[in-house]
């Protein structure tokens, strides 16, 4: 590798490590450089950039000033990321995190409740010989419009009105809104880097790195301890597992689709869209995959976000909310940032939200019953509010919409929609009782499917009424519990791996969206193969393929949106929480048909969930998991991952 350079070109966003404090994130690359940090909330204007600007954008690098070789790793069980660079001279390890920690007060099995200084930390250390390191470091305001004017004062460098950098470094050169040194480190010796909001005159970080570093670790690894999962791929799981908990903002216990904005879907195209917002959907998932692993108290506080920010637009639900429940999240497009890898327009905000898109209320039903089957309750308001989106399904089920990939086309009749207006309804049944109209309209639904979804009557399923192609959201269904025959399902697994697979990825769909450009494959639908392939008897070809897709994680075990099926460069915006409990949903499922075969796995999320969760950690745990706490083997200290900000 060679010197960092201040404007270099792009890394690939395969490159990227994540680490985050459960309220904002950032993203480092192999070669030292933090080229994106959202501090605060994950939604906040980024105090560093380059991600999508190397010429103009903000970042903080550190890197051997001589030629170096690179490895790196999260410490075991943790989000703290160790990156080491091998040089002729010797040694140098980067270790970067976001300290976080359990709130004073909190309870001895409370991990939702979280304190966090909102800070980057860097610590510099040399562990062989004696290595020349430099630091550039360049803020950035107002989402890079605003060039910080820097100041140093003491052991902090500052920008007015923007974030500062703590420091216990001599020898820093400014020019207008950078900031450099180079220094030379001996074995054992370590420097400390603090990057926060602003400066403060009441705390000087430094003083605390050691107390951050040892609650940090404590907390990542009390809480990873608490996994009950046992069976194919056990460390990828975690992984993911870790990495959907950091992206979970902890205030409010919404969930992020991506810590990202603007990453595309095809390099140099427009097809770039801000994640850093709580899909519904993609909460719903990711909340069972926490379950069946063992985790309840964010589904706990995930079960009071929804109900919250659902009221402010009821009876509709939003596809979408911010992460404190906003409603309004309108498109800016941001002219002056060239975009990754030149892929223009930068996005700030989502106009999808807007969209009107039916399956979620089926999802949100569908949780609903998971929750409710896990042990957790519901008071009688919001039983009221779930059987009014039960009401609102059974009016609108009929009506077209953009469909679960956000199309920006005319509205079709998704199929997808309407079997998840069925689930909704159905589940609604389930968890509040029969009801006249939702029966009667269920079967509707049913009818209506069979009459028109189909190719033709010995044919397979189809993305649209009218529309005779397939789509990869239709492999959901099998796990739904939908009445529709085994055969037409094999027939459309088949339809679907001969119409939109390319080796072990598949595209979402072929046809028009109503947007420019192209976009790769879609990662999570690899992972919905692997499930359909396990419920249709599939399992060898099923197992195999979900080794393969293991295989494709970035080298700290993260994934994007989508992939290039032709180069295995990745796409879209990163870590991708959709795929990260993807990956958990199959293997869990794997493990289940294993034991118990296909059969195992033909059942509604709940009941699946209740067979998982039986034989992994026992019916009585899981249940108090989700209702008061629980305990398992190892007993925690009370104290060890309480962080206290003063």
């Amino acid at each position: 590798m060679t010197q960092d350079s201040s404007e270099r070109s792009y890394r690939p966003i395969r490159d990227y490590a994540l680490i985050g404090d459960c309220h904002g994130a950032a993203l480092v690359a192999g070669d030292g450089g933090i080229d994106w940090c959202c501090l605060g909330r994950f939604d906040a204007d980024p105090a560093l950039c380059r991600l999508l600007d190397s010429k103009q954008g903000s970042f903080l690098s550190t890197a051997p000033t001589d030629e170096h070789r690179m490895t790196r790793a999260y410490l075991e069980g943790t989000n703290i990321l160790r990156t080491t660079f091998a040089t002729s001279q010797g040694k140098v390890v980067l270790t970067d995190f976001m300290p976080v920690g359990r709130k004073p007060g909190s309870g001895p099995h409370n991990y939702v409740d979280l304190a966090a200084p909102k800070y980057v930390v860097r610590i510099v250390e040399v562990t062989e010989g004696s290595v020349e390191v430099t630091i550039r470091y360049r803020p950035t305001l107002a989402f890079g419009r605003t060039k910080a004017r820097l100041q140093a004062d003491g052991s902090v460098i500052s920008a007015e009105g923007g974030p500062a950098l703590y420091h216990d470094i001599a020898g820093w050169t400014l020019e207008g809104d950078r900031a450099s040194a180079t220094i030379r480190l001996r074995q054992e010796e370590r420097r400390v880097l603090i990057l926060a909001e602003k400066s403060s005159t009441k705390v000087n970080p430094l003083a605390l790195v050691d107390m951050y570093a040892s609650v940090t670790t404590a907390f990542w690894r009390e809480w990873i301890a608490y996994c009950r999962y046992s069976g194919p791929y056990e460390q990828a799981v975690k992984r993911s597992l870790l990495a959907i908990k950091l992206l979970i903002y902890a205030p409010s216990g919404a969930i992020v689709a991506a810590p990202t904005a603007s990453l595309p879907e095809e390099l140099g195209g427009s097809r770039n869209w801000d994640y850093r917002f709580c899909w519904l959907r993609d909460s719903a998932f990711a909340l069972y995959s926490l379950a069946v692993t063992g985790y309840g108290g964010e589904a706990r506080r995930f079960s009071q976000y929804l109900p919250r920010v659902c009221a402010e637009t009821a009876p509709k639900v939003q596809i979408m909310y911010g992460l404190e429940g906003e409603t309004k999240l309108d498109e800016e497009v941001l002219d002056h940032l060239d975009g990754y890898g030149g892929s223009r327009p930068v996005r700030k905000g989502n106009e999808a939200y807007s969209q009107r898109q039916i399956d979620v209320y089926g999802e949100i039903l569908d949780w609903a019953l998971l929750f409710h089957k896990l042990g957790g309750t519901f008071n009688q308001e919001v039983r009221a509010w779930l059987g009014g989106l039960a009401d609102f399904v059974a009016d609108h089920w009929h009506e077209p919409g953009q469909g679960l990939w956000e199309m920006r086309g005319p509205p079709l009749q998704h199929l997808h929609g309407k079997v998840m207006s069925w689930v909704a309804l159905d589940r609604a049944i389930m968890l509040l009782g029969h009801k006249r109209r939702w029966e009667e309209e269920r079967e509707r639904i049913v009818a209506d499917v069979h009459a028109r979804g189909l190719s033709d009557p010995e044919g397979h399923l189809v993305q649209a009424y009218d529309r005779p192609e397939v789509d990869a959201a239709l492999l959901l269904i099998p796990l739904t519990a939908f009445p529709v025959d085994e055969r037409i399902l094999t027939r459309t697994i088949e339809a679907i791996e001969r119409d939109l697979r390319a080796g072990n990825f598949l595209h979402r769909y072929k046809k028009q969206d109503g947007l420019e450009g192209k976009e790769g494959a879609f990662l999570i639908c690899s992972f919905w193969l692997v499930d359909a392939l396990l419920h249709i008897g599939r399992a060898e070809e099923a197992a195999g393929l979900l080794g393969r897709l293991v295989a494709c994680a970035n080298d700290v075990g993260l994934y994007a949106e989508e992939i290039d099926t032709e180069t295995g460069a990745f796409l879209g915006n990163f870590p991708q929480t959709y795929t990260q409990l993807a990956l958990i949903g199959s293997a869990v499922h794997l493990a289940l048909c294993q034991k118990g075969g296909p059969e195992a796995l033909k059942a509604t999320h709940a009941e699946r969930a209740h067979r998982i969760v039986s034989a992994t950690l026992g019916w009585r745990a899981i249940v108090a998991a989700f209702t008061t706490t629980w305990r398992v083997g190892r007993v925690f200290s009370s104290k060890r991952s309480l962080l206290r900000l003063e």
